[in-house]
């Protein structure tokens, strides 16, 4: 019996010890940058924006570099709005962003499943007329050739059938300018919402925490 109990307490200390190690790496990783000094070009305008929790890349709608509307309809938004000038893609967990519209509705099945690679993905696209800059948006110049690898990465990210997005069907969008579509990868407490965002300003060459599981260590590189 005292054996059991030595190797449950040696398994308890262990997860323990796990949980303080990831709580640092939390803490620490985003405080180091990456692409700090690099020159950057202003030729294209991007947006991070945040709402509070969860970080998105905010791109122009279309220009000659990319037409966002060949890879996500407007026509899949509940407004079918022909006035948007800019379009924002996250990347998350599906039960999160469908089972989940606010934090009251969270449930631990949900959170354990996210948490521990078992849930599938979904990508979120917002139509805007103009993000405003605030605490919650900010402008990034890119070049034109940065933003073809952001573009890149974006479109990575979204499974598709006969080189088409999936819709997803649901009730549960945001609002009228919204739409959810299936998404590659898996969610984990290591590669999170913000994770993505994260790798996506890496992937163009711009400011980025070295790792970030959170949206403030996005953005302390962009005060």
């Amino acid at each position: 019996m005292k054996k059991v109990l030595k190797k449950i307490l040696k398994s308890f200390l262990a997860l323990i010890g796990l949980i303080v190690l990831y709580l640092a790496a939390v803490m620490i990783l985003p405080l180091f940058s990456v692409n700090k000094n690099q020159e950057q070009a202003e030729e294209i305008a991007i947006y991070i924006l945040t709402n509070g929790v969860h970080t998105d890349i905010v791109c122009p709608l279309k220009n000659n570099v990319m037409d966002w509307t060949t890879v996500v309809p407007i026509e899949n938004t509940v407004s079918q709005r022909t006035d948007f000038e800019y379009v924002s893609f996250g990347w998350g967990d599906k039960g999160f962003y469908l089972d989940t519209p606010t934090w009251a509705d969270l449930k631990f099945s949900t959170a354990f499943k996210a948490a521990f690679w078992l849930g599938e993905s979904a990508m979120h696209v917002t139509f805007y007329e103009n993000p405003k800059e605030g605490e919650d948006c900010k402008k990034i110049w890119i070049s034109k050739e940065n933003y073809k690898l952001l573009a890149a990465y974006i479109q990575e990210s979204f499974d598709k059938e006969n080189d088409k997005t999936v819709l997803i069907p649901t009730d549960m969008v945001y609002g009228k300018n919204d739409a959810f579509y299936d998404a590659r990868r898996t969610y984990n407490i290591f590669f999170t919402c913000n994770t993505w965002a994260n790798k996506a300003l890496k992937v163009a060459n711009q400011k980025a925490a070295f790792w970030s599981a959170t949206d403030t260590g996005i953005f302390r590189h962009y005060d």
